[in-house]
């Protein structure tokens, strides 16, 4: 019963988070019109949620682990839907820009804690399916942003875009206090240092990313905040070698599974979605649908994750996640391909259709194992970390994805004629191929088996062990809650 409350509480929330993440996009031309914005802030009314949402993403993962989990789940739940509605009621583009930051916080605090809360209170049996589930309710909210933003806009106006969050977080906000477990990290202090180091760096990075798809890579706002940002990660990955109680423990990159399932994660979110970007404008600016009319002729791709993702965590327990993993992303590259060599001004729906339906299962894949993956190779301890990692990686994947392919968009072709967008389509689409084969790569390098022998619950016995033998390590008993939590 708990798990199932857990999963339904925690999974609407990352929905939530996840659908904010593009639902905004086809309200921009109402907003513009509503608030007088200007070009420069209609990007900042989504750049600025991707940007805090990507930023602190391991800082909630590290506050979550010190203060407890449900807590600060909750107070992240809480600031989305209060900014959600200053977002509603903003009277000018600068309060919504500003309700959007405060927005994104929260999110960035809503997703990593949710997987960590899904997780501890699994059985060992279900964690796969679990995890494939909870994935999936990601993969939808990202993918059904655009849609669902046509169809509030076609019934109302761009307020409501941001109202839809309120009602659902106030019912989740007293859920979660009542029936969320209550679970802590290892360890018994805060890094104060390693988290203004990695917010700052992150931000410099992230920031950097999204002006150099604005302006140009040699421009000092984006070029600068890169140089930057890199330089103060690698400060923070100095740091954290001899900090007490690191963010992000230095021995996790140290295991090639990990640190492959990462680099994997960013290779794949990062391709596919920057095509998404790039092919949803496609859809409207050549083909002449209306937002609506764009969003339903995409449902095959984004719905087939809802199908897929809990199939694959079955799946994954039977064939292997690194199997599965590979073919998601061979799938996925395969239908980038497919769009690159059909794309033309004339080219018809029906055409398009099973490049959609291929690239929907390997999405669907993606989505369901990921997560999972990522956190076969640490210890059940370790997962509010390994999480927080994770959607940070393929948060920044997504910035990345859509900076690199908007520039080779913009260097061959534009937005002057139908011919022209085709012309930066189609070298965008080869570049997003390119991520997809290496991410292929990757995948068949990422170990079948975690180190410590595979299952869930092989890892949890050795965690028990580790515990017995130091008990004075792993956060003054909080270990051994999660074991409790799980069984």
């Amino acid at each position: 019963m708990r798990t199932k409350a857990t999963f339904l509480i925690t999974g609407a929330a990352a929905f939530m988070a996840a659908l904010d993440t593009l639902v905004v996009t086809t309200a921009l031309p109402t907003i513009r019109a509503g608030l007088g914005a200007s070009l420069e802030s209609l990007e900042w009314t989504v750049n600025a949620y991707t940007l805090v949402y990507a930023v602190f993403l391991l800082a909630a993962a590290a506050l979550g682990d010190r203060f407890g989990r449900r807590r600060v789940f909750v107070a992240g739940l809480t600031v989305f839907t209060l900014a959600s509605a200053a977002a509603a009621l903003a009277g000018s583009a600068s309060a919504l820009i500003v309700a959007r930051t405060i927005q994104g916080l929260g999110a960035s605090v809503i997703v990593p804690l949710a997987l960590t809360l899904v997780v501890v209170t699994s059985p060992a049996r279900l964690r796969g399916r679990v995890i494939a589930g909870f994935g999936g309710m990601i993969g939808l909210g990202i993918a059904l942003g655009p849609w669902i933003g046509g169809a509030v806009i076609r019934l109302g106006n761009w307020e409501a875009v941001f109202w839809i969050n309120v009602p659902v977080g106030l019912l989740l906000i007293p859920l979660a206090v009542w029936f969320l477990p209550e679970s802590r990290g290892p360890y018994g202090g805060l890094d104060v240092r390693g988290l203004a180091l990695v917010v700052t760096g992150l931000f410099g990075v992230v920031f950097g990313l999204i002006r150099g798809t604005s302006l140009s890579w040699t421009h000092p706002q984006a070029l600068g905040p890169l140089l930057a940002g890199a330089l103060v990660l690698a400060c923070f990955a100095r740091w954290e070698r001899r900090a007490a109680h690191p963010v992000l423990p230095p021995h996790l990159f140290r295991d090639r599974g990990f640190a492959l399932s990462n680099l994997l994660a960013m290779f794949v979110q990062g391709g596919v979605m920057g095509a998404v970007f790039l092919l949803t404008q496609f859809l409207q600016n050549v083909l002449g649908y209306q937002p609506l009319e764009a969003g339903v002729r995409t449902l095959p791709w984004t719905l087939m994750p809802v199908l897929v993702a809990p199939l694959a965590g079955v799946l994954g327990d039977r064939m292997g996640v690194r199997r599965l993993m590979t073919a998601g992303a061979l799938l996925q590259g395969i239908a980038l391909a497919w769009f690159a060599v059909v794309a033309s001004p004339s080219v018809g729906y029906p055409v398009l259709l099973p490049a959609m339906l291929v690239a929907g299962i390997g999405m669907g894949v993606f989505f369901g194992l990921a997560a999972r993956q990522a956190m076969d190779f640490v210890s059940a301890s370790e997962e509010g970390v390994a999480s927080g990692v994770n959607n940070a990686m393929r948060q920044v994947g997504i910035v990345l994805g859509v900076a690199v392919l908007s520039s080779v968009f913009a260097a061959a072709g534009g937005y002057g004629s139908p011919a022209a967008f085709v012309s930066g389509l189609r070298p965008a689409l080869w570049t997003a191929t390119g991520v997809l084969a290496v991410a292929v790569v990757v995948a068949l390098l990422v170990p079948a088996r975690p180190a410590t022998g595979g299952s869930p619950g092989t890892r949890d016995a050795a965690d028990g062990e580790q515990q017995r033998q130091h008990p004075d390590e792993g956060g003054h008993g909080h270990l051994a809650g999660d074991r409790r939590a799980r069984r």
